[in-house]
């Protein structure tokens, strides 16, 4: 088993030249699903006040490939409670209030901040990115409203929020953080022998910001040379000067966290200008086959970290379905291949049912006392506020590469796993394809 730092266990988009039809079915697909509270609710009793759930996504804008199944997700969970939820001997229908935050910032805070005001939510969810995750939570905090968030690493979540010594009273988080990603990293460029040399592709954002401070120190005492030109915006367009800066350096390994459409840019214009790596380990932009498959050589070979799949052990508790099983229905009823989001979007459901059966009210303080004690074995993997970091529980995080698939272009296996063993391996590592 190879070398990795110390960390908590827990227990047992598209490239940028999208069509106008594809942009239309994506806009429309948006649309859809942000109306529909309205046509997907099903009271239990009409007698009692529905508890309202506030579900703030990316539903368009760059991080849209964070949200292909969410549709899908929302349908299961108002299947799953189509019977209401007991709340101290009295139940109560349920209601999911989707809002998209156009993956901006600032729009996230405008729809979370509509959801507390208008409607009244009972409960907060949000996910993808701390460009979703961080303004969610913030108005939140700021109004008093219970909510729950999850898809950002620990260490950004809590980036331009505050200490984690201190906390927070009514934010809570779950995903993995900044070091495991460090480990898994480290572990799958231990796999393949280069030349320690690697080029660095950080953005100016809160994710890109905190990797970059986390992995810098590491890859240095680590032997690496590092080739970093500098945070640099999303949305960049030509990527000439970083290529041929990690070119003449003959950076063999290549790594950082882009979002899709940056990515296609990056290596589209990487491979048409010679520059090709041995091993490519992206964050964001290497988590989706459909975006995947999209870029040169359909992204065989590429690398990136998994944080679900349908080959976790985890069960959901709200379905009781296996992760394969899950995975399973969506590929059933979409006829897509399954995407690591689905099981932490389906996740965040799990927590909001298993909240709602132990508060003793639906007094925002008693809803926030029960989030705050939740100890759930979720499709994720065990979710308890009561880790290492305030406010988070962190799950389990491997590393994976895209290979030519069977049923689809490609498929992801899973290479590494000493940072989580109860995740199986399911292939090797190989070097990239040209």
């Amino acid at each position: 088993m190879k070398k990795v730092d110390k960390l908590h266990q827990p227990g047992p988009e598209d490239a940028t030249n999208t069509s106008r039809r594809d942009f239309i079915k994506k806009t429309s697909a948006a649309a859809a699903l942000v109306a529909a509270p309205a046509l997907l609710t099903k009271f239990a009793r009409a007698s009692e006040r529905p508890i309202k759930l506030g579900y703030v996504v990316p539903l368009t804008g760059p991080l849209a490939a964070f949200t292909e199944p969410s549709d899908f997700v929302v349908k299961g969970a108002q299947k799953a409670f189509a019977n209401g939820i007991t709340v101290n001997g009295k139940n109560y229908p349920v209601q999911i209030i989707v809002k998209d935050s156009q993956s901006a910032p600032t729009r996230a805070a405008e729809v979370t901040a509509e959801l507390i005001k208008s409607d009244n939510v009972d409960l907060m969810l949000g996910a993808h990115t701390g460009d979703t995750c961080v303004p969610v939570s913030d108005q939140c905090e700021i109004n008093g409203v219970p909510c729950c968030t999850d898809d950002a690493p620990l260490d950004s979540w809590f980036h331009a929020r505050g200490s984690p010594a201190k906390g927070f009273e009514w934010t809570y988080h779950f995903f993995w953080g900044e070091i495991d990603l460090v480990n898994v990293y480290m572990g799958i460029w231990e796999e393949m022998p280069t030349n320690k040399i690697i080029g660095e592709l950080f953005t100016d954002d809160s994710d890109g910001i905190v990797m970059a401070n986390f992995f810098q120190p590491r890859l240095k005492a680590d032997g690496f040379t590092q080739v970093d030109l500098g945070r640099f915006h999303m949305m960049t367009a030509d990527y000439t000067a970083t290529i041929a800066q990690f070119k003449k350096a003959n950076a063999e390994t290549c790594a950082g966290v882009l979002v899709p459409p940056d990515f296609a840019n990056f290596w589209q214009q990487a491979l048409q200008q010679g520059y090709r790596p041995k091993v490519c380990t992206i964050a964001k932009a290497v988590l989706f086959p459909a975006a995947v498959s999209s870029y040169p050589n359909s992204g065989v070979g590429l690398t990136s970290e998994v944080w679900w799949s349908a080959f976790h052990p985890f069960r959901s508790s709200l379905t009781g379905q296996t992760a394969a099983e899950f995975c399973a229905e969506w590929e059933k009823v979409t006829g897509k291949q399954w995407t690591q989001p689905m099981g932490f979007e389906h996740a965040l459901f799990e927590v909001a049912n298993d909240v709602f059966k132990r508060t003793k009210s639906l007094s925002p303080e008693a809803i926030r006392d029960a989030l705050r004690t939740t100890d759930l074995n979720t499709i994720v993997g065990p979710i308890r506020f009561n880790d290492k970091v305030p406010n988070c529980s962190r799950t389990p995080l491997v590393g994976g590469q895209w290979v030519r698939g069977k049923k689809y272009p490609v498929e992801l296996e899973i290479i590494f796993n000493d940072t989580y063993p109860g995740i199986p391996k399911t292939g090797t590592l190989k070097p990239i394809p040209y």
